[in-house]
């Protein structure tokens, strides 16, 4: 387990560099919400970085939401940025703040109706495979206002934003044009005041360019190795 010391190190860092990033973007650091990831992550190390500030961070397994968050300080919010099963919907909804991961309209429906069921609200971001891989979930720039739209006429269900895994490259640079055509498409579609829609939150950037993902517009980067050093794998 990382030590209570590079941890410190590490998130300071991170911290400073996407305080920096904001600046030359022209924004305040306050604009852009740094968001740890925490997956497979212990409780103790979660422990440690509350210690440290941390009030927010993203998971992306629903088991590992349900196993830390009752153990955890109660004002320590989480995020669910990992692919959401639709059977998994019904133990998610009401604990996390906000959903990044929704590719389908299936899965917002199925949002629609396990909200109505417990009588909440879910604010989500529409996931974009803006690097058109294979391996990655999301629909394709091409259809994302179409999808935003059709989630849009589910009451119980809000779109807050986009959301994009960038490609892994060696070099951040050359994800640059994923993260200008994703800042593009948000803004487009904010322009257009859909019902429903607020358009506040463009959630791109991890560990290897979440510098470039902010110098292109992002206001949610998504940071873990970065901070908490390799994964441990046990929860």
């Amino acid at each position: 387990m990382i030590s209570f010391e590079e941890l410190e190190r590490n998130y300071r860092q991170v911290q400073e560099k996407t305080a920096e990033a904001a600046i030359k973007s022209g924004r305040a650091p306050e604009d852009v919400l740094l968001l740890p990831v925490t997956k497979t992550q212990s409780v103790e190390t979660l422990e440690m970085a509350y210690r440290l500030g941390m009030r927010v961070c993203g998971e992306n397994r629903v088991q590992e939401i349900l196993q830390k968050k009752p153990v955890l300080p109660g004002d320590l919010v989480f995020h669910l940025i990992g692919h959401l099963q639709k059977n998994k919907v019904r133990q998610i909804l009401g604990q996390v703040e906000l959903i990044h991961s929704v590719d389908s309209f299936e899965l917002a429906e199925v949002i629609e109706k396990e909200a109505v069921k417990k009588g909440l609200e879910a604010d989500v971001l529409v996931e974009i495979n803006a690097g058109e891989e294979a391996s990655k979930f999301g629909t394709s720039l091409a259809q994302t206002e179409a999808l935003v739209r059709q989630i849009a006429t589910l009451p119980h269900v809000h779109v807050k934003g986009l959301m994009t895994v960038a490609p892994y490259v060696a070099d951040p640079e050359e994800n640059r044009k994923v993260f200008q055509d994703m800042h593009h498409i948000y803004v487009d579609i904010q322009d257009k005041n859909i019902d429903n829609v607020s358009m506040s939150v463009l959630s791109m950037g991890m560990t290897n360019d979440y510098e470039v993902a902010i110098s292109e517009g992002a206001n949610l980067v998504r940071v873990g190795t970065g901070i908490f050093g390799a994964r441990q794998y046990t929860v």
